[in-house]
């Protein structure tokens, strides 16, 4: 399980979480005493399929979160990912169900965590607060029908594409993403050498670069334009659904 520090939060100090942040005042404070939060590191584990799940993970500011679903051929295809815009583990459920995926953290940093039966507690007695969760459960289920799609009609170019930009909107805007060929094949459910095909591509149209252990961008609007547009009508439906948490260039530079 994730190894974070039992640091206490106080009202004052509400962690870089959107959906957090989101919470009114009166709300916040249901959970606020109960809430801790430290750092992780890259690719540790949350949690297994089977494990009960008894904790809420917030990931803060740039860190990641991704579920993972193992295939019958050994390997591990990515799903979704999740930043500051939301949490995973026990969002919806009222006891300690067991975990279908498995979920890590992608992209390390600062993380917040609740016990699952704090946050049920806390919406027994609000039904605000359980409005709000409520409505990430539907955001984040439009995100595993559109990665559905996505995955079975575009192509491995539009797709990274659609998965850097999601990767770089989560870590405050910055042009170089924590990505390695590696990590990107896993996204796309594709073997390393597509991964490396398309990435040479890229470079040669000089829409990025690649380092080690990293991915630069040099040219976001032409990233944009060989994206397809799945990512797009996720954030659209956030905003529809939850305005202001899905992590936009606006809002940051606001």
């Amino acid at each position: 399980m994730i190894s974070i520090r039992e640091n206490s939060v106080s009202g004052a100090e509400r962690p870089y979480n959107n959906l957090l942040r989101r919470l009114s005042t009166a709300d916040y404070a249901l959970i606020a005493a109960h809430l801790v939060q430290g750092e992780a590191a890259p690719n540790e584990l949350l949690y297994n399929p089977g494990d009960d799940v008894e904790i809420v993970h917030f990931p803060c500011g740039p860190s990641l979160a991704s579920y993972l679903v193992a295939n019958e051929d050994g390997r591990d295809v990515e799903t979704i990912l999740v930043g500051r815009e939301g949490a995973v583990g026990g969002i919806v459920s009222q006891g300690y169900l067991p975990a279908y995926t498995r979920i890590i953290v992608k992209f390390g940093g600062p993380f917040a965590r609740l016990h699952v039966g704090r946050l049920h507690a806390a919406k027994a007695k609000s039904a605000t607060l359980s409005n709000v969760f409520a409505r990430y459960a539907d955001c984040m289920l439009a995100q595993i029908f559109q990665s559905t799609a996505c995955n079975a009609i575009h192509s491995i170019e539009q797709r990274t594409a659609k998965w850097i930009i999601a990767a770089m909107e989560r870590t405050n805007g910055e042009d170089v993403v924590p990505l390695t060929h590696e990590q990107l094949a896993t996204l796309l459910g594709v073997g390393r050498s597509y991964t490396s095909r398309v990435m040479q591509t890229f470079k040669a149209e000089g829409v990025l670069e690649t380092r080690r252990g990293s991915i630069l961008v040099r040219n976001r609007e032409a990233l944009r334009r060989r994206a397809c547009l799945c990512h797009e009508a996720v954030k659209n439906h956030f905003e529809e659904v939850l305005r202001g948490v899905y992590p936009t260039e606006e809002a940051q530079s606001a």
